[in-house]
């Protein structure tokens, strides 16, 4: 068995890692404090005054242990030639707070967002949108690593006030077995396995690498790669044409067809090209090439090239309609006849630097329109998947946040809002999850059905675990 890689070293945190190393560079050659050296994404936007008493306003928090220098970093809203320079000398000590009037550089609209890049003005750190002005303050409950919420007040400087008022749902304790088991042989995927679909009895995995995998049962409650067809080692992945080498992220299934979520081309990584990608899994061959694209990068906020789409699930227009979902688009019920031929359901993709979510018609044709966005209430989204016996749309995070998972509902506006936030389960370590499936409500045993997690790190030489969940 190969022996598992240090944490600090794996492929995401590396990524991750990297995000900070100008920081650390410009230590290092200035012999610089040691708050050069903290990582960057400890630092969150963690609460936004966007109308009130106060001038508009967005307040950094440091999550970490050390603490990190911020000077020069950049504030900007939704357009990104607003921009706002952190003041030089600026440091955030642990769990320290420092809120900046940006009113002098761009205002803060009632459908805006903020958000927060290194120096370099390209590199983002965090990001948060909303849809309304605050009333009276936007604000992470808990500081630094929960969703965002209106607060019961303004508390710029000073821990959010997360009262019964306001504030986000408070994680509670997973709805299911404690235990978690390994799903797959040893070292059968190695690293990069991402988004999971569970499909009765096949399970569908996408891996970075540009690969999708099709599993079947294992006899002993896991999953091995099926020998039929030419998928024993997984079907490499390509863009309409055959070019190119997709970042398969995360995988869903919907009208006959598998549909992949890719934030950039392998051959070009440094490039975000957010797509959600068609393929017809029905061949025996070694590939699969797209047989349509909806690329989607000119709608959403720029990310970092690994810090796009990194989910994607399916929702049926039907189970849509009966909750009274709400079209952003029209501002009206929504209504599927609206949008002429498509694939009887919304897509709704998960974006990783930002934690927001975003609902699309995929025409066809090839055309799309937005009709949702919404934050997922974590800080980045890793997995999405919607589970029909609940109706509740579960958003997951990975080692960013502690393995915190949400579900969403539709509430009374037609909006998907919080519904519940939940732990990782007690008998899991905080790895590196960045796939989340469910089993159907055929499956349930007892009161509780099988749950899967995919490990990006191959934590232990698995890259597959199991758990339960309650019907």
């Amino acid at each position: 068995m190969t022996a598992p890689l240090p944490r600090p070293w794996r492929p995401r945190a590396l990524a991750r890692f990297l995000v900070a190393a100008p920081l650390l560079a410009a230590g290092a050659l200035t012999g610089a404090p040691a708050a050069h050296a903290a990582p960057a994404d400890d630092v969150r936007i963690n609460e936004v005054v966007t109308t009130g008493d106060v001038n508009d306003s967005v307040e950094l928090y440091n999550k970490g242990t050390s603490s990190v220098d911020v000077s020069g970093w950049i504030l900007k809203d939704d357009d990104a030639s607003h921009t706002y320079k952190v003041p030089s000398g600026t440091t955030l000590a642990p769990g320290g707070f420092r809120a900046f009037d940006v009113s002098g550089a761009f205002g803060l609209g009632s459908a805006d967002q903020a958000r927060l890049y290194l120096a370099d003005g390209k590199t983002q750190v965090d990001g948060f949108s909303w849809s309304q002005h605050s009333d009276p303050s936007w604000s992470r409950c808990a500081d630094g690593t929960g969703s965002s919420a209106q607060a019961d007040s303004v508390t710029l400087g000073a821990a959010n006030d997360c009262g019964t008022g306001g504030g986000s749902t408070s994680p509670v304790a997973w709805p299911g077995g404690s235990s978690v088991a390994t799903a797959d042989g040893s070292n059968v995927f190695g690293e990069d396995l991402s988004g999971l679909y569970q499909d009765g009895g096949v399970l569908w995995a996408a891996q970075n690498s540009g690969k999708l995998w099709r599993l079947v049962r294992d006899g002993s409650g896991g999953w091995k790669p099926d020998t039929a067809n030419g998928w024993s080692s997984g079907k490499t992945l390509r863009f309409p044409g055959g070019s190119g080498s997709p970042d398969g992220e995360g995988v869903t299934a919907a009208a006959g067809a598998l549909f992949v979520a890719s934030e950039r081309n392998g051959d070009a990584s440094g490039t975000s090209r957010l797509s959600v990608l068609r393929y017809d899994v029905s061949g025996s061959g070694s590939s699969l090439t797209a047989t349509k694209e909806w690329n989607l990068t000119s709608d959403l906020p720029s990310t970092g090239s690994n810090l796009g789409l990194e989910a994607v699930t399916w929702i049926p227009d039907s189970a849509l309609t009966a909750a009274g979902f709400k079209d952003a688009s029209t501002g009206s019920a929504y209504d599927p006849a609206h949008y002429g031929a498509h694939t009887g359901g919304v897509f709704f993709v998960g974006v990783e630097g930002t934690g927001m979510v975003y609902g699309y018609v995929l025409a066809d044709s090839g055309s799309y329109t937005r009709i949702a966005s919404f934050s997922s209430g974590l800080s980045g989204v890793m997995e999405l998947q919607w589970e029909s016996q609940a109706s509740r749309l579960w958003a997951v995070c990975d080692d960013t946040c502690d393995g915190r998972h949400q579900t969403l509902a539709v509430n009374a506006t037609g909006a998907f809002a919080s519904a519940a936030a939940y732990n990782r389960p007690t008998g899991m370590p905080d790895y590196n999850n960045e796939g989340f499936t469910l089993a159907g409500a055929d499956e349930c045993v007892a009161g509780a059905k099988r749950v899967y997690w995919s490990d990006d790190a191959n934590d232990g030489g698995h890259a597959l675990r199991r758990g339960s969940v309650s019907c």
